[in-house]
């Protein structure tokens, strides 16, 4: 049988969550879920006569902007060309002005070739981290009716090149994650999300105006653990030196790099509220 290369059904898609896993990448345990129904036409794969061979996403949140990832080979496929015959089905005839992704750094040559261009570098802290902190009286937990405050927050601010309501149906109302917000005068001033994972926690985004309200919201999603004595996760910006310095105070130790490329005109974010991107995966 040939190779064949189309979209991903849902029943299929969460063997790419568990490829991702293998590779370390640590997913949260409803990840698929969420991941998927954020585009459900944008999870691509390739088959041979064993079944899958590779995957790729390539998310699409508005006819201008999309992300890549879940960009993986099957071990015994690696090297045979198939991947990037899938990179560039998916890819070579996008007509989105931008693309973004998340790369490992070793692989920042190919993806130049592919017109990708570096941002920026994002840092994976972890660490077994405690925190304790007085709940403060405009802190509050976030729904899924609170969505268009929380879309509206991170477009307001720049914190996300695009509207990105069906990720944030998922990642806020899935009821294994836990969001906070701050109240502010604008509706937020910031909030984070934090959920289980194959190994510990991860807190993203964390998105806040600064350093003090950061600290308060990751010491408050800290303490909604049921499992405190686990490790936790925050994916940093390196260019936010507050963002690194929260993750230092809290003894957390860099683990893992990503080179954030962009494929067409770089959005202007605000990386100083950018406290913790949300994932690798979506952007």
């Amino acid at each position: 049988m040939p190779d064949k290369i189309r979209r991903l059904k849902s029943y299929e898609f969460p063997l790419a969550v568990e490829w991702a896993a293998i590779e370390g990448w640590n997913p949260g345990h409803a990840d698929a879920e969420v991941f998927y129904n954020t585009d459900t036409e944008g999870f691509w794969g390739a088959f041979d006569k064993q079944g899958l061979a590779a995957v790729i996403s390539a998310v699409q949140y508005s006819s201008d902007f999309g992300f890549v990832g879940f960009y993986i080979c099957r071990p015994d496929r690696r090297g045979s060309g198939l991947g990037y015959r899938l990179w560039q089905t998916v890819l070579e005839d996008s007509v989105l002005k931008t693309i973004g992704l998340d790369g490992v750094i070793d692989q920042q040559d190919n993806y130049r070739k592919s017109g990708f261009e570096f941002a920026h570098r994002n840092v994976r802290y972890g660490g077994v981290v405690t925190a304790n902190v007085d709940t403060p009286d405009d802190l509050f937990t976030l729904a899924v009716d609170d969505i268009a405050i929380v879309d509206a927050f991170e477009q307001s601010c720049n914190l996300f090149p695009e509207s990105r309501i069906e990720f944030l149906r998922g990642w806020i109302g899935n009821e294994k994650h836990t969001a906070l917000a701050l109240k502010g005068p604008k509706g937020l001033r910031g909030y984070g999300v934090i959920r289980p994972c194959q190994e510990g926690h991860k807190v993203g985004p964390l998105f806040a105006e600064n350093a003090t309200d950061a600290k308060t919201l990751f010491a408050a999603l800290l303490q909604s653990r049921k499992d405190q004595s686990g490790k936790v996760y925050l994916d940093v910006p390196e260019p936010n030196q507050a963002a690194v310095d929260l993750a230092k105070a809290h003894q957390m130790t860099p683990e893992f790099e990503t080179a954030r490329m962009y494929k067409g005109d770089s959005p202007k974010l605000d990386l100083g509220m950018v406290f913790g991107i949300s994932s690798f995966e979506l952007g």
